[in-house]
């Protein structure tokens, strides 16, 4: 079988993830395997795509190998798919999975994505390998990556692939005109409208304007397309310590001072590719100078999306999992779909009455979870990401089980005195009695405030 290796690594050859379909190449010379660093390729693709066509035409599967960066992939392949589409090659009935390394934090997204593109293409998608980046280093993880390619093979030769989605239905969608009336402003708070809208994006524009019209507070709107990338985030860890970028294109000093200085954000986009453009994406992999930190905790945000974002429930994943786990409040999303105008009006109160009551509420396992990986992440490399340790410990991030020495003898003592015959039968249903108890005691003293 003919494989293409698109390693979408900004690293290259340096990637971690590529390594794995090298290990794979090494294990299996009967198949033919092309490795393309395309992730420091994109800017010449994006020049001449004819050199990666003829590859992709050759071959029979292509394997997509790429570190997991914000709940999706690198920038570099989300712009790599946008050239795909935009060339129209044609890769129908072609095989496609995926190899990627993380700390599975929101693998999941980042597989969902890159099959749905594959499915909009035409391709037959068997699942990928969502790897530890130090798994390979392992016997256990080397045997996975042999019986991940065995199980691959056999897919491939017994029809045995992922099942596509169901497609959204065809709409027309005509243009939205903004009705909603400009109310009076104040400037107690400062508002940011993140967008990357491009000119024909005018349901957005128009979306963005009534929003600014409904809102009670002056409001900026930044739009990504206008700043200077020089190139998407590469995964070098040089602002592991500084908290600087090693691009000198300013973008660590703007987050930081136009966006993130913000009492509320607002990301506004057009759905594209199951995303969006990928100008959102090379800011999102550009804010890994803020390393893990979660520094915008508190700050409410709303969603202001051109779409069909109901059929796009991995888009809607990511964006609940991005506020849980960034300790945001979620507003909400108002989208083109419906009554836009009422969605609109809807979610400026929302932000408005967020903003006024410093609205927060609990993580659900979206942000726990995502935040608990991190967590032990930066607690093993600490020694590197010296920024990210310290902020985790001034904010008490550290939150290991182990350190709860109180609850946990608590719970030896209960599980002992539980495990007595005589103490068995006294307490034989009384249990949820026991439990209960201190809840009910903080409802009676709610009771007697109010």
């Amino acid at each position: 079988m003919n494989i293409l290796v698109l390693n979408a690594s900004p690293k290259g050859k340096n990637s971690t993830t590529v390594h794995t379909a090298l290990y794979l190449q090494a294990l299996h010379p009967a198949h033919t395997f092309t490795v393309l660093p395309v992730g420091q390729r994109i800017k010449s693709y994006e020049k001449d795509f004819a050199p990666l066509r003829q590859e992709m035409e050759k071959a029979d599967l292509l394997l997509f190998s790429y570190p997991v960066y914000t709940f999706i992939a690198p920038y570099q392949l989300h712009r790599l798919i946008e050239l795909i589409k935009a060339d129209g090659v044609d890769l129908s009935g072609k095989f496609a999975s995926q190899i990627t390394t993380s700390k599975h934090f929101y693998d999941v997204t980042a597989h969902r994505y890159v099959e749905e593109n594959c499915f909009d293409l035409g391709m037959k998608v068997v699942r990928g390998l969502s790897a530890d980046m130090d798994d390979l280093l392992t016997e256990q993880g080397q045997r996975d990556a042999r019986n991940f390619f065995d199980q691959l093979m056999f897919s491939c030769a017994h029809g045995l692939f992922v099942t596509p989605p169901a497609k959204a239905p065809r709409r027309e969608k005509g243009i939205y005109q903004p009705v909603l009336p400009k109310t009076a402003k104040t400037k107690d708070k400062d508002v940011v409208i993140v967008t990357n809208y491009a000119p024909e994006d005018e349901n957005l524009q128009n979306m963005i304007a009534d929003f600014r019209a409904a809102l009670p507070f002056e409001s900026r709107v930044v739009n990504l397309r206008q700043f200077p990338f020089a190139g998407g985030c590469l995964g070098c860890f040089g602002c592991a310590v500084t908290g600087k970028c090693v691009y000198k294109d300013g973008f660590d000093e703007f987050l930081r001072t136009t966006i993130q200085s913000a009492d509320a954000f607002v990301y506004a986009f057009t759905i594209s590719d199951h995303y969006t453009h990928s100008s959102f994406k090379c800011y999102d992999d550009r804010q890994f100078c803020n390393g893990h930190r979660t520094v915008t905790h508190g700050t409410p945000i709303a969603y202001l999306i051109s779409g069909d974002y109901r059929y796009e429930s991995n888009l809607r994943m990511i964006v609940e999992g991005r506020s849980e786990v960034g300790g945001n409040y979620l507003c909400g999303v108002a989208t083109d779909e419906g009554d836009t105008a009422a969605e609109i009006q809807s979610l400026a109160d929302g932000l408005t009455f967020a903003l006024e009551k410093k609205l927060s509420r609990p993580a659900n396992f979206y942000g726990v979870g995502g935040m608990k990986i991190f967590r032990d992440l930066i607690y093993i490399m600490q020694g590197m990401m010296k920024a990210d340790h310290k902020f985790y410990k001034e904010h008490g991030i550290y939150d290991f089980p182990q350190k709860q020495k109180k609850r946990i003898l608590q719970m030896k003592l209960v599980g002992a005195l539980i495990a007595i015959p005589s103490v068995q039968k006294k307490m034989k249903g009384q249990m949820n009695q026991y439990i209960i108890g201190p809840y009910q005691k903080v409802v009676e003293q709610a009771g007697k405030e109010a």
